[in-house]
């Protein structure tokens, strides 16, 4: 045991102290974690029958679901600032047994998002390069691309997250412009039209759902944070108004200035259109450039949540050792390699089957952190809380009951399909985790033993199961 702790001495000495990630960083990190632009939206006018449903659903669903979901990750994320996020406080809340299943239903639904970015990003060059269009070409182009973007994950979170600024800028810019240019041939009743005959609710939840979600994926990143109980309510407030600016300003642009009858052209990619009807060619390149590169930055957001969050696990003894090595850049190493692989075997798939999977898998995961939420108040009143939301444990309640409705309705709409792919996946979960402790037990894999541990202290499962018939008494803080 002495040689172990000698050696992860040792290892740590050659890793380089990996800076902490700011306010500014952060703030874009979550957006690209969340939105990256209003690419995606313009499902919600098609399948809306028109304007007026689109402009609604992103004006309410922020209220019943984003802005809950934000503040139930502020209290929980400065609680517990460690890499695992939602797998510790689930962790605490009901044992390490869900704590894994919520882990490993967050992760699989994170990589699958991750495979539609690489795609997309191809999907806006072939316009330029139609060699793309072809699967010679295409499948080379794919996998340089996410290996060269999974490099410069491996290079650093903060290089990640100076990165994801600077293509957000480029991304929103267009659109301010747009914006600006429509202003004279905007008729504020175009706003107003709707055809109840062509809506398509499940289509119209979905797409709402998809582009509101993964406000706690920045959690995973929280033992990265530079004082996290300031920055992280900070960043995520932040992130909250620039995802509803990103999407309405646009949306309004377009809806506004453009004929009601052709509501039914809008669908993904249609932004370029709008552009190019109000700004001219110019305007349509530079979105098409725009959404390229937001498509990078989500690609890079996902990626390090995802990854960290394999080290967090690992760091709980969830995961074998080897998935908390760092580089000497300090970044997870393997976890990286785990995610970019999962990322290449599920780019086949196609983009609404993706997003309905992932919805699906997501809503599950989200519907046990608000229940940790709540018995987290309940059962650790005095738990030390850096950032608390101003509410009683009625208040909590009433808070997570619109959007756990919400979460119940998007499963509720999914296909059969949906439901049987899930369902595997869901099995899976199940069989791993006591395949994992028999692992752990009979040393078939070196876990990360609990003296060398980093300084948070995070708990092994062990001492969960040793704790749990007291869950009040199995605090995640040293």
């Amino acid at each position: 045991m002495g040689e172990e702790i000698i050696q992860n001495d040792e290892n740590s000495a050659k890793t380089k102290p990996s800076p902490k990630l700011t306010l500014l960083p952060l703030v874009f990190l979550i957006f690209y974690e969340v939105s990256g632009g209003p690419f995606g939206v313009e499902d919600s006018v098609k399948s809306g029958g028109g304007p007026l449903l689109a402009l609604l659903g992103f004006l309410i669903f922020p209220l019943i679901w984003s802005i809950p979901e934000a503040l139930v990750t502020a209290e929980l994320a400065t609680s517990f600032p460690e890499n695992g996020g939602y797998v510790v406080w689930i962790s605490s809340a009901f044992g390490p047994f869900w704590g894994f299943q919520e882990g490993f239903w967050k992760w699989f639904s994170g990589v699958m998002d991750n495979a539609l970015y690489p795609v997309l990003f191809l999907d806006y060059l072939k316009h330029s390069f139609p060699v793309l269009n072809h699967a010679a070409a295409r499948v080379p182009a794919l996998l340089v691309l996410t290996f060269a973007l999974t490099y410069l994950n491996y290079r650093g979170l903060h290089i990640v997250g100076f990165s994801a600024v600077l293509l957000a800028v480029f991304s929103l810019c267009p659109f301010v412009v747009m914006a600006l240019l429509a202003v004279p041939r905007i008729s504020p009743k175009r706003w107003l039209f709707v055809d109840f005959k062509k809506v398509n609710w499940r289509g119209y939840f979905n797409t709402m759902f998809w582009n509101l979600n993964y406000w706690d994926k920045a959690s995973t990143l929280a033992g990265e944070v530079e004082s996290p109980g300031k920055t992280f309510p900070k960043a995520l407030f932040g992130a909250v108004l620039l995802v509803m600016g990103s999407y309405l300003i646009p949306l309004m642009a377009g809806t506004g200035a453009l004929s009601e009858s052709a509501s039914g052209e809008w669908s993904d990619g249609y932004f370029a259109e709008v552009g190019m009807l109000i700004g001219g060619v110019w305007l349509k390149g530079w979105i098409q450039a725009a959404a390229a590169m937001s498509n990078l930055g989500l690609f890079e957001a996902e990626m390090s949540s995802d990854a960290f969050q394999l080290l967090g696990m690992s760091e709980m003894g969830m995961l074998p050792a080897f998935f908390a090595q760092r580089s000497k850049y300090g970044t997870p190493t393997i976890s990286i390699l785990c995610s970019a692989t999962g990322v290449i075997f599920l780019s086949w798939m196609s983009f609404q089957e993706i997003i309905e999977f992932l919805n699906f898998l997501y809503a599950l995961g989200m519907l046990l952190e608000f229940a940790a939420f709540v018995k987290l108040r309940i059962k650790k009143p005095d738990l030390n809380r850096p950032y608390r939301v101003p509410l009683n444990t009625f208040g909590t309640l009433m808070l997570c009951l619109p959007p756990s409705l919400l979460l119940i309705l998007v499963m509720v709409l999914a296909t059969v399909k949906t439901f049987l792919v899930s369902g595997v996946i869901i099995v899976v979960g199940f069989c791993l985790h006591p395949f994992l402790k028999l692992v752990k037990e009979k040393r078939w894999a070196r876990f990360i033993p609990e003296e060398t541990r980093p300084v948070l202290e995070v708990p092994s499962e062990s001492q969960l199961d040793e704790e749990h018939g007291d869950e009040s008494s199995a605090s995640l803080l040293p």
